[in-house]
């Protein structure tokens, strides 16, 4: 379970993962304190990395989102190009 430890210590990383990156992670975090094998004090780090991880990913999904809602429509509902995400109407 080193591989665990190690990902458990390092948060300075999560920032500089893609969101897939990041969601695989948690993925892992998930296995290994479903797993039950991981001591206390190494589980209440996995999670708040898992916590941290997950956070990450939710606000890459909200930009994300937003990204996709800043797309401009016509009268008809159509698509007619985008709008950049600070722009304010």
């Amino acid at each position: 379970m080193d591989e665990g430890t190690n990902a458990a210590s390092g948060t300075g990383d999560i920032d500089s993962m893609s969101f897939e990156q990041a969601l695989a992670a948690l993925e892992q975090v998930v296995r290994q304190l479903e797993s039950g094998d991981v001591p206390l004090d190494e589980s209440i780090a996995l999670y708040e990395r898992g916590e941290k991880l997950r956070a990450a990913c939710q606000t890459r999904l909200d930009a994300a989102q937003a990204r996709i809602e800043k797309i401009v429509t016509d009268a008809g509902g159509q698509p007619t190009g985008t709008a950049p995400l600070d722009e304010t109407r």
